[in-house]
């Protein structure tokens, strides 16, 4: 049975197995934590919960790529290109 385990202020530390018959951690639970930055146990609910700040959350976000020189030339190529077409028809619309 995967147990998961949590530290004296009930936040999370880890997993691990433990067969049928032994006897559960006074520091575990069966209870899954899914989705959560920092989880913390509630023992008196069997529920885990989000204890990451908003900010914190956010700083783990992977940053937008940059784009790179290419996609920056072509799309100004797709820009200039447009403009000709506009200039050629007898002005922008």
């Amino acid at each position: 049975m995967h147990i998961f385990l949590y530290d004296g202020n009930f936040m999370y530390t880890g997993e691990d197995v433990i067969g049928e018959y032994d006897e559960m951690p006074k520091n575990a639970t069966d209870v899954r934590p899914e989705g959560l930055y920092l989880a913390v146990y509630d023992e008196k609910k069997r529920t885990w919960s989000e204890s990451a700040s908003k900010e914190y959350i956010e700083s783990l976000q992977p940053k937008p790529p940059l784009p790179n020189d290419i996609t920056t030339l072509k799309k100004q190529a797709a820009l200039l290109t447009l403009q000709v077409t506009q200039l050629q028809r007898g002005g922008a619309s």
